[in-house]
């Protein structure tokens, strides 16, 4: 994983209706990456939904909030209609961001070992450096530890 102060990886990644967006387009404002495993999973859906119900507080704030996977944009456009999701959703279907972030990990699940996505926030200060990294993230509550965090500011 990235480490506070190291400068986050840049992307142009499609959001859930096609278009491109990069890092750089947020230059000047706070971003939080968030990357989750998969769209329409418990944990995954409760995050979202958590970041959703706490979104006007991000906006306040004149934070950006990006989610993103390797799901596709297909399944980001159904998940954000369902779960009515007011921020950007990024698919990177060939781990190329989510690799360069270091959340590509062997885990362990039911004794069987494998890669996948782990759960982890970064927040990106106005220059581009990782200004605060969430390691392993829990769903229910990283939406508002992150707050709490940018409260203490």
């Amino acid at each position: 994983m990235l480490e506070v102060k190291a400068k986050a990886p840049s992307f142009s990644l499609p959001d859930s209706n096609g278009n491109i967006v990069s890092l750089s387009d947020f230059v000047g404002k706070k971003v939080v990456l968030y990357f989750y495993p998969k769209d329409n999973t418990p944990g995954c859906t409760r995050q979202a939904c958590a970041f959703r119900d706490n979104f006007d507080k991000f906006k306040d704030g004149d934070i950006v909030v990006i989610g993103i996977s390797k799901d596709s944009e297909e399944s980001h456009r159904k998940f954000a209609e369902k779960n009515d999701l007011p921020f950007i959703l990024l698919s990177d279907t060939n781990l190329e961001t989510i690799k360069a972030y270091g959340v590509w990990q062997e885990k362990t699940n039911f004794g069987n070992t494998a890669f996948g996505l782990v759960r982890a926030s970064y927040i990106v200060d106005e220059e581009g450096a990782i200004e605060k990294v969430f390691k392993r993230a829990k769903p229910d509550t990283n939406a508002e530890d992150i707050l709490k965090y940018l409260e203490k500011l």
